[in-house]
């Protein structure tokens, strides 16, 4: 495996724990963790889809990634 490839593979990774983890109610979607796992995972997978040069995963992954920051902003305000 390359670099990009692990850095691809951890960032989903992420993305996966993340969602296997709401799924059995571990974290809610509202909670800093979740949000977080979110951000980071998308971020590193859109890292890798860029170094890839695949378009239409830097759209998936950076748009992810945005509304996770959505969703950080949105966390942070109601406090």
């Amino acid at each position: 495996m390359t670099t990009t490839d692990w850095v691809g593979f951890i960032g989903v990774t992420i993305l996966l724990i993340a969602f296997f983890l709401n799924l059995n109610d571990t974290i809610k979607k509202e909670s800093i963790i979740y949000l977080s796992l979110n951000f980071i995972g998308a971020g590193i997978a859109c890292f890798a889809s860029l170094l890839l040069h695949y378009l239409p995963f830097i759209i998936l992954e950076g748009s992810w990634t945005l509304v996770s920051a959505y969703g950080l902003l949105h966390y942070f305000r109601k406090k």
